[in-house]
């Protein structure tokens, strides 16, 4: 009895002893789910999601590029010429200056163009309304302008052709002043035309020069695709822009030299058709001193036939 009580006495206690180690060798016991045969917490591994979160949630995303920063900051019409290459660079100061020139040549000629008919208008009233060509030089003694010029270098051919008028006739002097009048009339129309031969040359040339600045960009653009090997338009896009910007810059120092051009050119055509009148004003003044020289007396002039009537 005393045996039985004892084993009964002892079997509780050794039960509850295993317990803690069946606990322990359970905890122990190598995991196959996990690295190095071990339990791990789920919070150990990067990325693992925690118990009642989803995995999206808890795994981190990558970073992505800024593409902006990849960008040019200055967009702007400076700023591409600012990081253009040199030769583009040379074009597009070369088309300013171009451009300076044309504006510049603009505001003189219409000064002097505008000057010069107005002058050249005025002395053909003058012409057309004297009685002999005496008259007139003196009514142009103190003006200035090849109309005026006309008329003092026609009477200087007069007085100087007078003495074989009487023997030659008068043929030989009316060629004379003829061919005086068209050479200060050539002069005067050259002398005005002086600077627009430089805005043709500008507007012919300009849109060439930019052109090739436009090309040399487009082709180092080509090199800079090659050398990064991308065809990212973010990369290529700046040198397109700046290679174009040598064309915009040729169009704008032509179009404006082509028009103003066109411009004087009609200008100085009036111009000399103007001075043409007043040259055949002087002629026809010549022509009739002629006439009245050959008349007898009192009527040998025509101031005196007015003063008579």
């Amino acid at each position: 009895m005393s045996l039985l009580i004892g084993a009964l006495a002892l079997g509780p206690s050794q039960g509850l002893a295993q317990q803690p180690s069946a606990s322990f060798e359970r905890s122990a016991a190598p995991d196959n789910g996990a690295p190095g045969g071990g339990a791990v917490s789920p919070q150990a591994w990067p990325g693992a999601a925690a118990p009642g979160e989803s995995s999206a949630a808890a795994a981190p995303m990558p970073a992505r590029p800024d593409r902006r920063s990849e960008l040019p900051h200055d967009l702007s019409v400076w700023g591409m010429f600012m990081s253009a290459d040199r030769v583009v660079k040379a074009v597009m100061i070369g088309l300013v200056i171009a451009s300076v020139l044309t504006w510049t040549v603009c505001l003189a000629k219409t000064v002097e163009v505008a000057c010069a008919r107005g002058r050249a208008r005025q002395t053909f009233r003058i012409i057309a309304s004297a009685e002999s060509l005496s008259v007139a030089a003196d009514r142009l003694d103190s003006r200035g302008g090849p109309a005026a010029f006309m008329v003092r270098s026609a009477g200087e051919e007069v007085r100087r052709s007078l003495p074989a008028v009487d023997y030659a006739g008068d043929s030989g002097l009316k060629e004379r002043v003829v061919s005086r009048l068209l050479r200060i009339e050539a002069q005067a129309g050259r002398r005005l035309t002086r600077g627009t031969g430089l805005l043709a040359t500008i507007a012919a040339i300009s849109p060439f020069v930019g052109l090739f600045g436009t090309v040399w960009g487009i082709m180092n653009s080509f090199i800079g695709i090659s050398q990064s090997q991308t065809t990212n338009l973010a990369v290529v896009a700046p040198g397109i822009a700046e290679a174009l910007l040598a064309t915009a810059f040729g169009l704008v120092a032509a179009i404006p030299a082509v028009v103003i051009y066109n411009v004087f050119a009609r200008a100085i055509t009036g111009y000399r058709q103007v001075l043409a009148d007043a040259a055949a004003g002087v002629e026809r003044l010549v022509g009739l001193d002629l006439d009245f020289r050959r008349m007898p007396g009192e009527h040998r002039s025509p101031a005196s036939v007015l003063a008579a009537e």
